[in-house]
């Protein structure tokens, strides 16, 4: 049975209550919106039905006109949609978490999608929400949320599938936002073609990254790429006959401007200056040539020597020698999905480094950058995966001397109380996220090696790290984030993944965080009859 017939199958106990969801959500009700989902849940509604149901209240309005404003000669940024990266990473969070505390993730993207409706008006404080905290409060009632971009129905076209792939992308690529979305809801009409459509929609969001990031705060870091993910994990599971609000909350976005091509245009030619080892030329190139294709298929990993080598490359030297070594170990035959395992420790090891709460804006965003990313290597067949490899190297470079050039890049571990070393497992356990909720990086992350160093069971914190993370609430990071590295550390095969558990201790205890960030857990677990979190 699809969901939405699913959802009406039980009148008042589930429509009703989806209903009521939907007016305290649009009257930026936090706690009544929290209220509903707790009847939700003990009616054993199922996760993906009240996905669906939440993505389809709030996308018509978590879009906004364009990803930039200029106020009174100010540019300013808009962010982008953090209720739907929260709905995906509640998928996998809520598996890692006990039975009884399952709930708590989708707590919290229920908690946020109130104060996260029409972010373009926030920016400015004529509404309410999380873009509008540390403004002074508006004294009238809130206006309505605003609808930017209206719904559309499917065009198709004619013609081979590559053929139209490349007609949507000129018209994501020219900024022809409705027109594009027509296109690929008509593309996603064909079930056999849908793979490759969403590739391609993914793909779309990672070439999207802008060239600089020192002094700006308008600036596209990857975020295009992260709801494409988000629509095709979160699509996947409701069922793509059930999810025409998730492709209205995802795919339409990726043609809002600004669009940042010049990272990637990088990478294309780094493909014919070092690979191909031509020279570049006006001609007009295309496709992905025989021996980059050939190059993709490459598997050996790299040692631990050359790993730490590559790393120190990336994230101490200037351009161009990052890609000049990143070239070389793909001649070598080193595996690009290999080398992008190693990226990721690097991201992560920025994430340790940054230590001012206020500074994790392009060292997270990096490290999600290269998660997506591996999640894109392994979900779908891309020709174009190897320049993407430098998309993410050059992202990784610019981001660690973003944090050198501002000041902070720098790593600090806090020393631990006399006696430590004799603690158990379970007390180091205890006193790593003792120190996550207290806000404690470095103690946090002192806490965790020292755990990590006495051998302990690297599953137990990775459940404890997801459960805390999902604890600290009023931001999705908090848990979006932790969600990325987690996921990494069970997939990644280089050197020294365990970099991965410290940076998901680092940020969960550092990032910046609003308000009461325990109060959403506490109602929760208040609710929902769990004591651990009341």
């Amino acid at each position: 049975m699809p969901l939405a017939e699913a959802a009406n199958d039980r009148g008042a106990s589930a429509r009703g209550l989806y209903d009521k969801l939907e007016d305290r959500i649009l009257a930026r009700d936090q706690v009544g919106a929290s209220e509903c989902y707790y009847d939700l849940a003990r009616d054993g509604r199922p996760l993906p039905e009240m996905l669906r149901e939440a993505v389809r209240i709030h996308g018509p309005y978590t879009h906004v006109p364009y990803h930039e404003r200029i106020d009174d000669g100010f540019v300013n940024f808009v962010n982008n949609d953090h209720c739907l990266l929260s709905a995906r990473a509640t998928l996998h969070l809520s598996k890692w978490l006990p039975a009884e505390m399952a709930g708590l993730p989708m707590a919290q993207t229920i908690w946020y999608i109130p104060t996260g409706l029409d972010i373009w008006n926030q920016k400015i404080n004529k509404a309410p929400g999380h873009y509008a905290r540390g403004m002074a409060p508006q004294k009238n009632a809130p206006p309505k949320p605003v609808v930017h971009w209206p719904d559309q129905e499917p065009e198709r076209l004619d013609g081979p599938l590559r053929d139209r792939l490349d007609q949507w992308m000129t018209l994501v690529h020219r900024g022809r936002v409705l027109e594009a979305y027509r296109v690929f809801l008509g593309l996603m009409q064909n079930k056999s073609e849908r793979k490759a459509v969403l590739a391609e929609l993914v793909f779309a969001g990672l070439i999207d990254l802008q060239d600089r990031a020192f002094l700006n705060r308008s600036y596209t870091t990857g975020h295009k790429s992260y709801r494409a993910r988000a629509t095709v994990e979160l699509g996947t599971v409701i069922g793509w006959d059930d999810a025409h609000a998730v492709l209205y909350a995802g795919a339409l976005d990726i043609a809002v401007g600004p669009r940042w091509y010049s990272t990637y245009e990088m990478a294309c030619n780094c493909i014919t200056h070092y690979l191909e080892q031509q020279k570049i030329s006006a001609i007009p190139y295309a496709g992905a040539s025989a021996k980059e294709l050939a190059l993709l298929k490459n598997s050996e990993p790299l040692t631990a020597t050359e790993a730490e080598a590559f790393l120190e490359i990336v994230l101490r030297q200037h351009e161009p020698a990052y890609l000049e070594e990143l070239s070389r170990l793909l001649l070598a035959g080193k595996g690009p999905r290999q080398i992008l395992d190693v990226l990721q420790v690097g991201a992560a090891q920025v994430l340790l480094e940054t230590q001012d709460s206020l500074n994790f804006s392009i060292s997270q965003h990096c490290y999600e950058y290269c998660n997506t990313l591996g999640w894109f290597y392994d979900s779908f067949e891309h020709p174009q995966r190897l320049k993407l490899l430098y998309s993410a190297a050059s992202f990784l470079n610019r981001n660690a001397w973003h944090q050198k050039n501002i000041g902070d890049g720098r790593a600090y571990v806090a020393e631990l109380p006399a006696g430590a070393e004799r603690m158990s497992e379970v007390q180091l356990l205890e006193h790593t996220m003792a120190a996550i909720v207290a806000l404690d990086g470095p103690q946090a992350v002192a806490w965790a090696k020292a755990y990590l160093a006495s051998s302990g069971d690297r599953q137990t914190l990775v459940q404890q790290l997801a459960l805390t993370a999902c604890r600290l609430g009023n931001d999705p990071h908090n848990q979006e984030i932790a969600q990325c590295l987690l996921e990494d550390y069970a997939k990644n095969r280089s050197f020294d993944r365990d970099r991965l558990l410290l940076a998901c201790v680092q940020h969960t205890a550092a990032h910046r965080k609003y308000g009461d960030f325990l109060e959403c857990g506490r109602r929760y677990g208040r609710a929902m009859g769990v004591a651990a979190l009341a």
